[in-house]
């Protein structure tokens, strides 16, 4: 079957489930914004928009803990840099505002806006935040939101890298002052790779970030390379040799490495027969005949109690995989583009 056709699939089938929002959602929405382009489809491009233009007044929020994503976050930011939403520009530069001056810990990393004496800060948020700035700055001729985008990513990873083997720990300040989660989250290290591939790819080539950004997805991706399971997926503590394999932040890491395949960053020889061992996993494991998923960690941000929260243990013992997760739509979707822009045009269902 044609990914870009999967990629729909997943989608019809999540919207049958669930209204779709939050980030989890509006990844989705990405996704079939993704397809939309890499296909030329014009009825797709319209879906997106017309799905879009429900946000903000026809959707019903939660509480966000990223106010861009009331609007459409990620892909309107999206649409109206690929000129397919013009409408949407007040709204952009808005919450493109907002963002900037969102509260920041010291360091100056976006921190959770709900208990900020705590400096709570977590690298999920380089998903949330990044992309939609970078887009909004390249749609509206911002550079200071470009500059923004790539400040807030690369501080993170500075913050949550292990030097012992490049993996990213997910959060600081949640297990007490100064502490740093010990865990490899899969999710949260497909979290910042996919910030790290949106700005290998987008930043202007003549941007003066472009080297760092580059130097920083390349380290990443070779560092998550020797943890792909002989099943071909990613685990959900990474370096746990016998954690359960997990697929939503497979998924975001073949997406990066699809990425770094087009665009010359990643080694053919090295990362080709990864990538196509990934994209064969999750077709075969992880998504069902009626396009329901499997494999995918619900919701998890420093999980656990006393001495155990945020260590590796936690995030295997209390989180286990379940049916139909919603976090794994837009990850599978934006990696099924990927094998197709990557010349994988049929995958056998």
């Amino acid at each position: 079957m044609n990914p870009i056709a999967m990629a729909v699939k997943l989608y019809d089938h999540y919207e049958s489930m669930e209204e779709v929002k939050h980030y989890f959602g509006l990844l989705a929405i990405y996704g079939l914004a993704q397809a939309a382009e890499a296909s030329g489809d014009a009825a797709t491009w319209e879906r997106c928009r017309a799905i879009l233009r429900r946000f903000p007044d026809q959707v019903e929020h939660p509480r966000y803990n990223t106010a861009s994503y009331a609007i459409g976050g990620i892909p309107k930011a999206y649409l109206l840099w690929r000129g397919r939403m013009p409408e949407a520009e007040p709204q952009v530069r808005a919450y493109a505002e907002e963002a900037m001056r969102a509260p920041r810990d010291p360091q100056g990393i976006i921190k959770n806006p709900y208990r900020p004496d705590e400096n709570l800060v977590w690298i999920d948020l380089a998903m949330a935040v990044t992309p939609y700035l970078l887009f909004a700055g390249l749609a509206l001729d911002e550079p200071r939101y470009i500059d923004e985008a790539v400040r807030q990513t690369l501080s993170m990873v500075e913050v949550f890298l292990d030097p012992a083997n490049g993996l990213l720990h997910q959060c600081r300040n949640f297990t007490g002052p100064g502490l740093i989660s010990t865990d490899h989250w899969g999710r949260g290290n497909g979290w910042g790779h996919i910030a790290l591939a949106e700005l290998a790819l987008h930043l202007p080539a003549d941007s003066p970030h472009r080297p760092a950004a580059e130097r920083a997805f390349r380290d990443h991706a070779l560092a998550l390379l020797p943890y792909q399971s002989p099943g071909g997926l990613w685990r959900q503590e990474l370096a746990m040799p016998d954690a359960w394999e997990e697929s939503s932040g497979t998924a975001l890491i073949l997406y990066g490495y699809g990425i770094g395949l087009r665009t010359g960053l990643l080694a053919s020889s090295a990362f080709r027969p990864a990538f196509e061992r990934g994209i064969a996993a999750l077709n075969q494991r992880c998504i069902n005949a009626d396009f329901s998923t499997e494999l995918s960690c619900p919701g998890c941000l420093c999980p656990g109690e006393g001495s155990e929260k945020g260590t590796p243990e936690a995030y295997v013992r209390l989180r286990q995989p379940t049916h139909d997760e919603h976090h794994s739509y837009g990850p599978f979707m934006l990696a099924l583009v990927e094998a197709y822009r990557n010349g994988i045009t049929d995958v056998p269902r």
